[in-house]
């Protein structure tokens, strides 16, 4: 059978049926492929939610060949300190100390749920998917982003020579360095520098991470173990100010690799 071109477009979620759309896409991929499960987690309705949704922007990745009902494949979840201050708080606080952000003065967007339905991987989707972030990132002015990225299991010895090379090569300068908080924690740097190989840590390390790597990007201190998702999160920091030009098309242009 021949597969029909994906046609995509990008845009914000408008409407309660958008969220749903996003929410049951996260439920195949987090849920489903992952193993998630919460009280956010409606089996019955096969949906992926929390108490922060109605608090962000979704931006969706839609492919237009798709049948109505079917056509989001991806999905980004934004929130900017405006908006964080209406909720009180950014998602990300209940695993990070996130002081140092706050104190920056910077305006901040945390990125959040990122996942695209497993036909889309490995091809056009995310570089679409980037694209619109990108463009949301100008048109708001913001200056840093920052938010969790998960590694799949909750060993995090089984993950020692990734959460050590992100350690010692991509640590945030200590102006933005968060901090995970004690509950949970779980220190990277359980290997000493020189047992690290990174060829060997960077094929543990998802795509999503590498992405914002190649973009500049650092992680905070420790990592959080987080069971009720089954991962291991790092909280990833990207400074758009800092960004060479290089840096800044990969960011815009290349994050599908």
């Amino acid at each position: 059978m021949t597969r029909i071109a994906p046609i995509f477009t990008t845009r914000l979620a408008e409407n309660p049926d958008d969220l749903r759309a996003a929410q049951r896409l996260r439920y195949r991929v987090f849920v489903e492929e992952l193993g998630a499960d919460g009280d956010g987690v409606d089996h019955e309705n096969r949906l992926e939610t929390d108490t922060f949704d109605p608090f962000f922007d979704h931006l969706l990745l839609l492919d237009e060949a798709r049948p109505d009902g079917e056509k989001v494949v991806g999905v980004y979840r934004l929130l900017r300190d405006d908006q964080a201050k209406t909720m009180g708080r950014f998602y990300s606080e209940d695993e990070y100390d996130l002081s140092a952000l706050l104190a920056s003065g910077r305006k901040l967007l945390e990125l959040g749920r990122s996942c695209l339905h497993p036909d889309y991987r490995g091809g056009m989707g995310m570089y679409h998917l980037w694209s619109a972030l990108s463009r949301y990132v100008d048109s708001h002015g913001i200056e840093v982003l920052f938010g969790v990225a998960s590694f799949h299991g909750t060993d995090p010895l089984a993950l020692a020579q990734p959460l050590g090379m992100l350690h010692y090569n991509h640590l945030a300068p200590p102006e933005l360095r968060v901090r995970a908080r004690p509950d949970h924690r779980a220190q990277m740097d359980t290997l000493p520098d020189d047992q690290i190989d990174r060829r060997a840590a960077m094929l543990q390390v998802p795509s999503l991470i590498k992405a914002y790597l190649r973009s500049g990007g650092f992680v905070g201190d420790g990592a959080y173990i987080d069971h009720a998702f089954n991962t291991i999160d790092v909280c990833l920091i990207l400074d758009v100010a800092k960004m060479s030009q290089r840096q800044r098309s990969i960011y815009s242009k290349d994050l599908s690799k």
